[in-house]
């Protein structure tokens, strides 16, 4: 485990234009992602809404 965490700050600190070069991506990327799995939890978007029932 040693080993992997002194690689890890290696290669972090060696390429690190690299991994902030990816960063606008990965934002863009997030974005449906987010959208996606973020739905799931106020019911979705079904035609059987609880609203306007009159109920």
């Amino acid at each position: 485990m040693a080993f992997a965490l002194i690689a890890a700050f290696f290669l972090v600190t060696e390429h690190r234009a690299h991994l902030l070069g990816v960063l606008p991506f990965l934002l863009l990327l997030a974005c449906p992602l987010l959208h996606l799995f973020h739905h799931g939890g106020h019911g979705g978007h079904d035609s059987e809404s609880k609203e306007g029932d009159g109920k």
